[in-house]
């Protein structure tokens, strides 16, 4: 309701609409998203309970940071995080056509979204195609986000990996290694698995070059905030 009336509202002020494509795009645009979000429901219920079930077992769930680059997401990535809710679907549109097809089809605006949990996952986790969710700042950018993408398109120019960099510049390497935490103590719950797999890649590699050919960038990002492994690759021959 908050969402149709706000269309509403926006329908009144053409000004307004103009800033998102127009009355007729905006809609358009409101409607896809409440579709895609009662679809996304029923996974988000999936992901939500595990995680109340992980907390009363007393495991550590964590709280993973959001991207803010391009969204793109592996296909192994999708298939691991919605393995289970697509699994979830299954049984339930088996268990529902069992009892009978009318309950299918009473539940399969549920069964559906998690069916399809692997699709809308990878769909939702790019930018959106053409003007449908457009916003005013998207197609007017701001006067500082559109200097602010000047200048990050010009620091990427030339700009070299920071394992590279590192491994240049002692200087650079000495003052990033200073500003690491402390060492913990690892305990079988608070192993990084991208630490472990990316120390496994630096001790078979011969040098440093074909190390850093091997690395991905989230084991790159675990190794920077490990200053023994750091150290370690960045002093591979």
């Amino acid at each position: 309701m908050p969402k149709l009336l706000s269309l509403v509202l926006l329908w009144m002020r053409r000004s307004a609409s103009a800033q998102f494509g127009g009355a007729l795009r905006a809609s358009a645009g409101v409607f896809a998203e409440i579709l895609v979000s009662a679809l996304m429901a029923p996974v988000m219920m999936i992901f939500q309970s595990i995680a109340v079930v992980e907390i009363l077992a007393g495991r550590d769930v964590g709280w993973q940071t959001q991207r803010r680059d391009d969204g793109t997401v592996e296909r192994r990535e999708l298939y691991r995080k919605y393995g289970v809710p697509t699994l979830c679907g299954v049984a339930m549109a088996a268990s529902a056509y069992a009892v009978s097809l009318p309950l299918l089809l009473w539940m399969s605006p549920v069964i559906v979204g998690l069916l399809f949990a692997v699709p809308i996952g990878a769909l939702t986790a790019r930018p959106a195609s053409g003007k449908l969710f457009a916003t005013p700042e998207d197609r007017e950018p701001p006067e500082v986000l559109r200097r602010a993408n000047e200048l990050s398109a010009r620091a990427e120019v030339g700009t070299k990996p920071a394992l590279v960099e590192l491994r240049e510049d002692a200087a650079l390497l000495a003052f990033h290694l200073a500003q690491l935490p402390p060492p913990r103590a690892v305990r079988p719950d608070t192993i990084d698995a991208n630490l472990a797999v990316g120390r496994a890649k630096i001790d078979a590699s011969d040098s440093f070059e074909q190390a850093a050919a091997h690395l991905s960038l989230r084991e790159v990002f675990s190794i920077l905030n490990d200053g023994s492994a750091l150290s370690i690759v960045v002093q591979k021959r």
